[in-house]
């Protein structure tokens, strides 16, 4: 299996931290930008809404949950699931500093846990839910992620989204067959291509997919 039993390491050099899963690195401080844009992109259409409810799997560093909560309004709640204990911890600790201490606002609700379990059953639940997890649909870490991107795991969170909900997915790469399971499913699908540091650095590809609008609950 994808490096399930290798454990997680936090590496700091000089300003700079990184995740590293045995000789792989996984995330830096140093680039955020699509995460940040991730969560802005999904976010922005629930802005203005007074109980915006909004799901993010995968906590990282932090800064796909702090840009969230910089475009969602005070009442918004916004709950963030994250497999591994110590990534939690860390954000805590060492890496509070990075995205402006996101896990100490009153609108963040910390779960430990796969975030798939949150919304499996659910039905018109969230305003939106966000992917931040592994590598993307072609995950490096662990193959238990391999049912969020698959057709059921895509079904449930397009059941567990409210009307003109937004599904977004982020990954280190593009996947055309990812699109068309989106697609086929019910998503109305936008792909965008963002740059690691926002004007440079690697190119990460972001799926947003939104629910047909309807009478949200």
């Amino acid at each position: 299996m994808r490096g399930e039993r290798e454990p997680l390491l936090l590496v700091q050099r000089g300003d700079e931290f990184v995740i590293r899963l045995g000789t792989n690195t996984l995330m830096s401080s140093a680039a955020h930008g699509s995460e940040e844009a991730l969560a802005e992109s999904a976010c922005l259409s629930f802005a203005e809404y007074v109980d915006a409810r909004v799901l993010i799997g995968g906590l990282g560093m932090g800064f796909t949950l702090a840009a969230a909560l910089r475009v969602l309004g005070p009442g918004a709640r916004v709950e963030v699931a994250e497999l591994v204990p110590a990534v939690v911890e860390w954000n805590r600790g060492a890496l509070a500093h990075l995205a402006g201490d996101p896990l100490a606002d009153p609108r963040t609700h910390v779960h430990v846990g796969d975030v798939g379990k949150l919304y499996r059953g659910l039905d018109g639940a969230y305003d939106a839910i966000l992917l931040d997890v592994d590598n993307g649909p072609d995950g490096l870490t662990r193959s238990g992620n391999d049912w969020l991107y698959g057709a059921e795991g895509l079904a449930a969170a397009h059941r567990a989204l409210k009307g003109g909900g937004v599904f977004g997915v982020w990954s280190a790469t593009p996947d055309d067959a990812f699109t068309q399971r989106l697609a086929k499913v019910g998503f109305t699908v936008e792909t965008q291509v963002i740059r690691a540091r926002r004007k440079r650095g690697g190119r990460h590809t972001i799926w947003l997919g939104r629910k047909r609008a309807g009478r949200r609950r």
